[in-house]
């Protein structure tokens, strides 16, 4: 069933594509609920993104259909990688984008994992 305003799953995204090891990708991480691996144009000295296994468009079609388990063990990968890229202390920005206003790109829920230097006010006041 497609998610209100999203529609249906696009199983050739590229997020698609990496899972099913199509595309390489620097992975970082990998359990049986999510991969992380190095974004290709990285906005900070660490921007590493976070996607669960499953075809979730977004974190509201994620948290409709995944499974408490698949729900539990996504979150907990996020904060594996920031632990074992040794973000936690420095402090880190977590960034998950959903539809055409935020500019989300890729239509599977991916998190950005962005650090490695102060990284500033999120938005700027207009």
């Amino acid at each position: 069933m497609p998610v209100k305003g999203l529609g249906e799953y696009d199983t050739n995204n590229i997020f698609a594509r990496i899972l099913r090891g199509e595309i390489p990708s620097k992975r970082v991480y990998e359990d049986d609920f999510a991969i992380a691996f190095h974004d290709i144009a990285p906005q900070a000295p660490i921007h590493v993104l976070v996607i669960p296994r499953g075809p979730y468009i977004s974190i509201a079609d994620f948290t409709a259909k995944a499974s408490d388990a698949e729900i539990a063990g996504f979150f907990r990968a996020v904060g594996h990688v920031a632990k074992a890229l040794e973000l936690e202390a420095p402090g880190y920005r977590i960034l998950s984008n959903m539809g055409e206003h935020s500019g989300q790109e890729v239509p599977h829920l991916h998190v950005h994992l962005f650090g490695g230097k102060p990284l500033g006010a999120m938005l700027v006041n207009r």
